[in-house]
């Protein structure tokens, strides 16, 4: 993927929008870390910053070949030979085209995205998993299910004339992604289910209170997740340029009209607007505007987002009636929002905005569009469920993945990290303080 001529503008604006990316999971773990109880607050957040460790590793050796490799021309994965990120550039796709910026920044860009979708699944199972069977689980699951996944998607082969080698299936089929709703969302939204599933309930669910320790936190989170958006969604146009522009601010008012979205929901169901709510419906919006960022208008991008707000607020109260402890709602949030937002494309759709979309229901294109963006929900959704169930019952019944019922109820901090997030005891020579 070297390009003829490197621009250094756009080389800039992916540089800033990969450590944008990667302060979306230091952003995560305060967003998820202030919803947990005070005796969890320090593994939720460690559940995030070890899968950064993890998958940086996994991504040089193997990870972005796999991904985004095309030498054995699969639609199913990419190539593989542990030969490293670098060591052998011409084994790397270009993406069905020359970009104006280097290969290793592509990859890095990338490889943020791959760090992200396993530690959003890590909310479905706070307050109760093993940390060293999370961390296991973690590159075991990013390599056989996230990895390929990204090649589904996001890989559009490698372009060498009228030639193309090594395109995605999903991209092949004409799935239209533009930053993650398929194989970032409902890829971890799926898993989140089925680890819910296999790890069962906390001690305690729907007989004690489990509210979040510190909105604040959970406020900075959502923020900082809002602000890393901006580089996920708009990078993913990988330049500057109007495509940039166009998924910016679609990002923004689709956000935003989710957040009163899911606040109006909260008034009129019980009577008053909650932060918690505020922040959770802004990342509501900036989930379901990912697939569709750069393919709808910005007027559809706040519909979208109201849309996704309503929608996922109903959703989170769906694993009381079904009986499934998903402790952070990745679920509700996540998959929901996901389909929603993959779904949408095929109704607001339009090529007026973005030469290459396809024009859906709503601009007369049909319900071709909408099919295709359906193969794709079904498709990344049924196999992160399917896998993951299998990957997570075979640690629980090997190494074990919960951890023990006295462990839970005294505080996975201690347990787990023989530390607490909140010094409570004065001090002999300080006083009060």
């Amino acid at each position: 993927m070297e390009a003829t001529v490197l621009n250094s503008g756009d080389t800039a604006w992916m540089l800033a929008s990969t450590a944008l990316v990667l302060l979306m999971t230091p952003g995560l773990a305060f967003f998820y870390g202030g919803m947990v109880r005070t005796k969890s607050v320090l593994n939720m957040m460690m559940m995030s910053m070890v899968t950064i460790g993890i998958v940086s590793i996994l991504w040089v050796i193997y990870g972005f070949e796999l991904a985004f490799g095309y030498k054995g021309n699969s639609p199913w994965f990419g190539s593989f030979s542990l030969s490293g990120l670098g060591s052998q550039v011409n084994a790397f796709t270009n993406n069905g085209g020359v970009y104006p910026i280097p290969l290793l920044v592509f990859a890095a860009f990338q490889l943020m995205f791959a760090i992200i979708t396993p530690a959003l699944i890590s909310g479905a199972i706070a307050d109760r998993t093993k940390f060293t069977a999370w961390a296991i689980f973690v590159a075991i699951w990013t390599t056989i299910v996230y990895f390929p996944v990204a090649h589904w998607v996001f890989a559009f082969g490698n372009k060498v004339g009228d030639k193309t080698t090594g395109t995605g299936y999903l991209a092949g089929k004409g799935l239209e992604d533009f930053a993650g709703g398929t194989a970032v969302h409902i890829n971890a939204g799926a898993a989140g289910l089925a680890l819910a599933i296999i790890l069962g309930k906390r001690v305690g669910w729907r007989k004690e209170a489990m509210r979040p320790h510190s909105l604040p936190l959970v406020l900075l989170g959502s923020g900082l997740l809002w602000f890393g958006w901006f580089g996920f969604n708009a990078g993913s146009a990988l330049a500057a340029n109007g495509l940039a522009g166009l998924a910016f601010m679609n990002t923004q008012v689709a956000t935003a009209g989710a957040l009163i979205g899911w606040i109006l929901v909260e008034k009129i169901r019980n009577g008053h607007a909650t932060s918690l709510g505020a922040a959770s419906g802004a990342v509501a919006g900036l989930v379901a505007i990912t697939p569709a960022c750069a393919f709808v208008a910005p007027w559809a991008a706040v519909v979208i987002g109201f849309i996704a707000g309503i929608l996922c607020s109903l959703a989170v109260g769906m694993k009381y009636k079904f009986g499934f402890d998903d402790s952070l709602d990745v679920v509700g949030v996540h998959l929901v929002g996901g389909i929603w937002g993959s779904l949408a494309i095929g109704f607001f759709g339009t090529h007026v905005v973005n030469s290459v979309g396809i024009d859906g229901l709503f601009y007369g294109g049909g319900s071709a569009l909408l099919g295709k963006q359906a193969l794709g929900v079904g498709m990344v959704a049924g196999y992160s469920f399917i896998v993951t169930l299998i990957l997570g019952f075979s640690i629980e019944k090997t190494i074990g993945f919960r951890i023990p019922r006295d462990a839970e109820i005294e505080g996975i901090d201690l347990s787990e990290h023989a530390e607490t997030a909140y010094e409570m005891t004065s001090s002999s020579r300080g006083g009060a303080f």
